[in-house]
């Protein structure tokens, strides 16, 4: 792989996110058991084996650096107002996609540091794509034999094209209906591009889309490493009202409302303006 502004831990983290997809794969179509957790979110045998990868490879890279994951998110608040960097992961990210057989779920890990995605790392096991990046760091997609190849956001469709405005196909709100119909308005029509997991991020990054607003509810391990890959790319995610989308450590681990986009994009003042 070619980076231009590496980070130290960042080949190794791409190298285990690849290993957590192994370990998903034998799993996948072949009639996991499901089994509810306390929220009624579904985890499989696939979702642990993931977690016992990453957290044993995480914990051998960087001892002295914690881990906060879905499948092991149970930590004290005041134990988490201590830390200065910890990584963030999901080690299955859209379970829902993996239980129906879709390929459309991904392995994630983040660094954060003082709230901040330092960077992150977004794989997908059924074929091997991996999109990895962070601010200052830039953006890359590699996919299997190939070398690594720079992403970056488009600021506007090109001539001719629509707006192509990415969800999820499970969840929406009504929230978000009304803004599309004002972006609608305001753009013209809309391009839908639904997908699932934390590659909605990725749609962006790699300028194949140009908006993901998320008016319903994610946790922080569900878009942190996407969110290092668009702003590598030259993208931000903000909250509704515009303000940074950070992550520190506070007691419930739910995000807020967001807009994933292209930092320079002209329509974004346009963007926020419809959400309040």
């Amino acid at each position: 792989m070619t980076v231009s502004a590496e980070h130290p831990l960042l080949p190794a983290v791409i190298e285990l996110a690849a290993q957590a997809g192994a370990a998903i794969l034998p799993f996948w179509r072949a009639g996991v058991e499901v089994v509810s957790k306390a929220d009624d979110s579904p985890v499989t045998a696939a979702d642990l084996a993931a977690h016992h990868v990453i957290v044993a490879g995480l914990q051998a890279l960087a001892p002295d650096i914690p881990i906060l994951s879905e499948e092991d998110c149970d930590i004290a608040l005041a134990t988490r107002q201590g830390w200065q960097r910890w990584w963030l992961v999901d080690p299955l990210d859209g379970t829902k996609e993996f239980i129906a057989g879709s390929e459309e779920f991904t392995v994630n890990i983040a660094l954060i540091e003082a709230g901040q995605v330092v960077f992150g790392v977004v794989a997908m096991p059924t074929n091997g794509r991996c999109y990895f990046g962070g601010a200052g760091l830039g953006a890359w997609r590699q996919d299997p034999g190939s070398q690594a190849q720079a992403i970056g956001v488009r600021n506007a469709p090109a001539a001719g094209q629509a707006f192509t405005v990415v969800a999820s196909r499970r969840h929406s709100s009504p929230e978000q209906e009304r803004l599309l119909n004002g972006l609608e308005a305001a753009l013209g029509p809309l391009e839908m591009t639904s997908v699932g997991s934390s590659l909605k991020f990725c749609l962006v990054a790699e300028g194949a889309a140009d908006c993901y607003p998320r008016l319903a509810p994610t946790s922080q391990w569900d878009t942190a490493a996407a969110q290092g890959v668009l702003e590598g790319a030259g993208g931000e995610v903000v909250q509704v009202d515009g303000q940074q989308f950070t992550y520190p450590a506070r007691a419930s681990l739910l995000n807020p409302h967001f807009f994933a986009m292209p930092a320079a994009a002209a329509w974004r003042q346009r963007l926020l303006e419809l959400a309040n």
